[in-house]
């Protein structure tokens, strides 16, 4: 009778083990990689995001991996490479997820974005994840745009309104320049900063599509754009309008912005992140500050409501070898909702989700993301957009422009050549 017992308790155990494995089989596990370590900014809003979706989901089991920023790419490239992919993954969109797009590694969202879904996106964000008029990624988290910053009360002792046209900006720098200020705070040591002045003339003389054109070789980095930009670059440097020996200047050590703080400097081009820097450095300086988009120029094709910068910052896609598009559907839903808006608020982020803005306390970052999401365009940093052997040619000629050591057309003839070898066209 023991051993009857034993018996029955041994197949009612094998029965409840295999019952068990059976359940444990059939529930959906969803992997998705991202850079969302407990370091970074948006670790917060992914984190509560994650809790949410297990949640309302309990039959998905979520694997959420997330991977150091300096690694992520080498993972993600190999694993592509192996035919090994998450579920869902991140990248920064642009050139990047294109080249996974290419070699049919990513699932077109196209026919799942609803009107409804579509509409939580602000349209300039959704670019750098679009290809050919379909959708392979959604921007979620972050807008850092480069504006022109001036001292309010600069202006108005000396009788000047933003400049809305390079005509004026030219009219409003010589006028400061009259007075012993220096029109433009500029650090150009580190190079990307010299490079947004560049980026904006080329987008207002050539509109959003120049850079585009040069880069799938239906046009040229020496195409009139380029070199008409250089040349009213060195226009400005000129008349003054930066610090002396601006290539020596530092600006990690700030030495662009103190000029602006002991008012020896009314303007500065620079990303929306300023804000928190200010606030940390000089917060006292923030109320006499005020910003507006680069100006037109006369006869150029760019809107001037467009902006250079990053709209979305990072771009969620699903992988083309997920067997699991419905799960992966609903976390992408989720993480672009009205809560996690709120949630990437709170982590000190302007979402390019729309509405996000009534949720942003400070009256500075609310103008951002307004003049952000009204953006038809947002053209990303070159030094994102260009392959790396183009963004260190890029680099060091604009910065060349500034001390005039090359002329507009030997850059961009430099670039192009640097194009057609790296290119083979």
């Amino acid at each position: 009778m023991r051993k009857k017992m034993i018996m029955l308790g041994m197949a009612f155990a094998m029965f409840c083990l295999l019952l068990f494995s059976g359940l444990a089989l059939a529930r959906t596990t969803l992997v998705v990689w991202d850079i969302m370590t407990e370091s970074n900014q948006y670790y917060p809003a992914f984190d509560a995001a994650n809790a949410r979706f297990r949640e309302l989901y309990p039959d998905v089991e979520l694997k959420h991996v997330p991977i150091q920023n300096d690694n992520y790419k080498t993972k993600l490239r190999t694993a592509m490479a192996a035919d090994n992919t998450p579920d869902i993954f991140m990248t920064w969109g642009s050139a990047g997820l294109k080249k996974y797009v290419d070699n049919n590694k990513v699932y077109d969202l196209t026919d799942d974005l609803s009107k409804e879904w579509q509409a939580r996106f602000a349209p300039a964000a959704m670019g750098l994840g679009n290809f050919d008029g379909r959708q392979y990624g959604l921007p979620i988290t972050n807008t850092a745009v480069s504006l022109l910053w001036y001292r309010k009360d600069m202006f108005e002792k000396y009788g000047l309104t933003p400049p809305q046209t390079f005509e004026e900006l030219l009219a409003v720098g010589q006028v400061l320049k009259q007075n012993g200020i220096t029109p433009f705070a500029l650090a150009n040591k580190n190079k990307w900063t010299g490079s947004m002045y560049f980026m904006y003339l080329v987008d207002r003389i050539g509109g959003p599509g120049t850079l585009q054109k040069a880069l799938n070789r239906s046009g040229a980095f020496n195409d009139a754009p380029f070199i008409e930009a250089g040349q009213k670059l060195q226009q400005m440097v000129d008349l003054g309008f930066f610090p002396k020996g601006v290539n020596g200047l530092d600006e990690d050590t700030g030495q662009s912005r103190a000029l602006l703080y002991a008012d020896k400097a009314a303007m500065y081009l620079m990303g929306s992140w300023f804000v928190g820097v200010v606030k940390l450095e000089n917060p006292a300086i923030m109320d006499k500050m005020d910003f507006v988009v680069f100006p037109a120029v006369k006869g150029g094709r760019g809107n001037p409501g467009n902006l250079v910068g990053t709209f979305g910052d990072l771009y969620f896609s699903i992988s083309a070898d997920s067997e699991h598009k419905e799960a992966a559907l609903n976390y992408l839903k989720l993480i672009s909702d009205d809560t996690m808006a709120q949630e990437l608020v709170k982590a000190g982020c302007i979402p390019p989700l729309t509405g996000s803005a009534k949720y942003i306390d400070d009256p500075v970052l609310q103008k951002v993301a307004e003049i952000a999401q009204r953006a038809e365009s947002v053209q990303l940093w070159y030094d994102q957009s260009l392959p790396l052997e183009l963004t260190q040619v890029h680099l060091n000629t604009t910065q060349a422009l500034f001390d005039k050591s090359i002329t507009p057309e030997e850059a961009a003839n430099k670039m192009e050549a640097t194009a057609q070898e790296y290119f083979g066209k």
